[in-house]
């Protein structure tokens, strides 16, 4: 096997770590306090220090325009990161959100304005992994769809509820039927509430295409029937109504930015997401149809 050969040289190698963003800032955020590092120009560090009110975050947009900044990095801390971080969006800076396990636990670094400047310097290496973010218009519909979801969970609690007060007045409808949120169901709930207690007049409530026979239908309504549980059922059922009316118009607005959505990527032609709403009402009608045919043969 031929040895190779070795050429000897000297090479020259710079120290230090190569700059990928000249002008940068390290922003510390708090919820009272915000620390902004950016480079002196004379191989210092310029440290302006702000309370977080909405006054103050404008001032330090404003700062970071004036001294030439273009990207601003700083740590996900909760929620306090997102004002400023939708300002400086909006105003041409990019906002680089970091991962705060990246840059914690560093020897020496006992202050907000130090924190403020090793964030300015791991920035200006490119030594920071940038966390994704969405754009705006996403960011307003996973709002909406997040308020949706924490409604439908307070909305499933009272119907737990009023499960449970029922069976308290050892009122078993809710296991007769198949949906206690069903018209039958909830014809039942607000009668009773409206102070029927009659199993015969509260069984004429129930829908014809009710499975259960009508004599065990009215063993289920023979309850007993107890004051505070009336008005905790009560209660329960106004939350449940509440919750739901609140669900409903957050659904038209996670519809009117959906619309948005498509009307920006569409420029303003949504003629096609109409004629698509169109037939699906056409093919939800012809299921509905069908169902209503099966059961009656």
């Amino acid at each position: 096997m031929k040895k190779e050969t070795v050429k000897k040289s000297v090479v020259k190698i710079g120290t230090g770590l190569p700059v990928f963003n000249p002008h940068a800032a390290g922003i510390d955020i708090g919820d009272t306090l915000y620390c902004v590092a950016i480079n002196d120009g004379k191989g210092g560090h310029e440290v302006k220090t702000t309370s977080a009110f909405t006054c103050d975050l404008h001032e330090i947009v404003d700062y970071l325009k004036s001294n030439g900044v273009t990207t601003a990095a700083m740590e996900s801390t909760g929620v306090y990161f997102l004002p400023l971080f939708i300002l400086l969006e909006e105003e041409g800076i990019e906002p680089y959100l970091v991962n705060a396990k990246h840059v914690k636990n560093v020897t020496g670094r006992k202050k907000d304005d130090t924190d403020s400047i090793w964030l300015q310097k791991l920035h200006t290496c490119g030594l920071l992994q940038k966390r994704f973010q969405p754009d705006n218009e996403i960011r307003v519909l996973r709002n909406y769809t997040r308020q949706r979801g924490k409604l439908i969970l307070l909305s499933s609690d009272s119907v737990r509820r009023m499960q449970k007060l029922l069976e308290l007045m050892n009122i078993k409808i809710h296991t007769v039927i198949s949906d206690l949120l069903g018209k039958t169901g909830m014809a039942m709930v607000k009668a009773i509430l409206a102070g029927e207690r009659d199993p015969q007049i509260l069984s004429t409530l129930c829908d014809p295409r009710i499975k259960a026979s009508k004599e065990e239908v009215i063993k289920s309504l023979q309850g007993i029937w107890n004051e505070e549980h009336l008005f905790m059922l009560e209660q329960a059922l106004e939350n449940y109504e509440f919750h739901q009316n609140q669900i409903k118009r957050c659904e038209e607005k996670i519809k009117q930015q959906l619309l948005k959505q498509v009307a920006i990527i569409k420029e303003g032609d949504i003629t096609c997401l109409e004629e698509t709403q169109k037939k699906s009402r056409k093919q939800n009608q012809k299921r509905i149809n069908l169902i209503f045919q099966f059961r009656h043969t």
